[in-house]
């Protein structure tokens, strides 16, 4: 599976892009313009999204890749 077709999927599961749920995780601390907010461990980020969203480990991941920069 592609990194796009990830993105894909979560924002078909949980309707937010990758985008609008890297403005959520930088509204709660998790991240910043720069990636995840100094401190902040990639697992933090993994717990919020399972836990709010629902979301497996995998496309949660791809989330914290999308925060820290990777956008292909």
């Amino acid at each position: 599976m592609s990194f796009q077709a990830y993105l894909d999927n979560v924002e078909a599961k949980t309707g937010k892009s990758a985008e609008q749920l890297r403005s959520l995780a930088i509204d709660k601390g998790l991240a910043d313009g720069k990636g995840l907010a100094p401190g902040v461990k990639a697992t933090a980020v993994v717990d919020w999204l399972k836990g709010d969203f629902e979301l497996g480990h995998g496309h949660a991941m791809s989330i914290v890749a999308y925060i820290k920069g990777k956008r292909d």
